[in-house]
């Protein structure tokens, strides 16, 4: 994906969770919501990298699946870009 085709993503995915997501114009929720969110999403990461080193409890390891570390940090991206927009 190129950053044109990303940008242009994000600015989609703004108006949808404005839509979806009531009282979306309190800027200071938003941006609450949003940093929360990335937060998460970070923590699904980090969670990724642990398991990818075998540096995770046995129960996390048995659920983790090395192809889904991309898509983490392509959420991390997003959810940051989405930050940016708020």
């Amino acid at each position: 994906m190129e950053l044109k085709e990303l940008l242009k993503f994000i600015e989609i995915e703004h108006e949808r969770l404005k839509k979806y997501y009531g009282g979306y114009d309190d800027q200071e929720k938003r941006i609450l919501a949003r940093t929360v969110k990335l937060t998460e999403e970070l923590g699904e990461l980090c969670n990724g990298v642990l398991a990818h080193n075998s540096l995770q409890r046995k129960q996390k390891l048995d659920n983790y699946d090395k192809e889904n570390l991309p898509e983490e940090f392509a959420d991390v991206i997003i959810t940051t870009l989405l930050l940016a927009k708020a």
